[in-house]
């Protein structure tokens, strides 16, 4: 069970040894059981919810100097607290491509690609340098990323979602978990923009699904399992699927 630290108030947390204190004294043995089914070291992770996380980011408020050096202490919750502690506008590329070197978990590498990298404006151009990298989650990034863009921007123009099934086609052979289970989401979300979009991803998911590779079969065939049953939503401008509650309610 988290314990809770009382002994000095939330917004006076200001150094990574205060910190570190905060997140031990509110971590769970079964929070830390889950962050170790992803394959985080059980001695870099205490085991934090990340609603507590994001409560005491709440707390704390920007603080670049901190997350720079919460990162560098290697624990797991401290990364997560790190990237909602970051300045968005003193992150580049590299301390981005830096951070994302480190990462062994999914969780860890989307979050990081939903705070830092798809909300800025350039955001685009950096999926399509991800991309090309070998390392798996520096790839995985890529298309977490496209996701999230695809998600919560209403902005993107044809050129760039040609660009996203481009980059989506050509990566799908890539067999490591958690890049193919990335490009699967990242190929949902392209469908689910508007029904010129979802014409796209079906005709993209199509293809896959009769491919001779293995994993492109399997990208194409699980993206389909959602793009086939997607329906309109008046009060919705996104695609829902027809199992949600409002997507039921257009079936009625």
């Amino acid at each position: 069970m988290a314990r809770s630290l009382t002994a000095k108030p939330v917004n006076s947390l200001s150094s990574v040894t205060d910190v570190l204190r905060y997140l031990q004294a509110n971590a769970s043995q079964s929070h830390k059981a889950s962050v170790a089914r992803m394959g985080v070291p059980p001695e870099n992770a205490y085991g934090v919810s990340i609603a507590v996380i994001r409560k005491l980011a709440r707390q704390i408020g920007t603080n670049h100097a901190l997350a720079l050096s919460l990162w560098q202490t290697g624990n797991h919750e401290a990364r997560l607290l790190a990237v909602l502690l970051a300045d968005t506008k003193k992150t580049g590329d590299a301390q981005i491509r830096r951070w994302l070197e480190d990462v062994v978990s999914w969780d860890l590498c989307d979050h990081l690609c939903k705070i830092l990298i798809s909300r800025r404006s350039d955001a685009c151009r950096l999926v399509r340098e991800l991309a090309p990298a070998q390392e798996e989650f520096i790839r995985r990034a890529a298309f977490s990323s496209m996701a999230n863009i695809c998600m919560h921007r209403d902005d993107l123009e044809e050129e760039v979602i040609d660009d996203f099934v481009d980059i989506i086609s050509q990566y799908a052979h890539d067999d490591r978990n958690y890049v193919k289970k990335s490009v699967c989401w990242a190929l949902r979300e392209v469908g689910k923009r508007d029904w010129q979009c979802h014409e796209r991803a079906v005709l993209l998911a199509t293809e896959l699904k009769e491919s001779p590779d293995k994993t492109e079969r399997w990208v194409g065939r699980e993206a389909l399992k959602e793009l086939e049953i997607l329906v309109a939503v008046p009060e919705r401008k996104r695609l829902l699927t027809r199992k949600s509650k409002m997507g039921s309610k257009t079936l009625k």
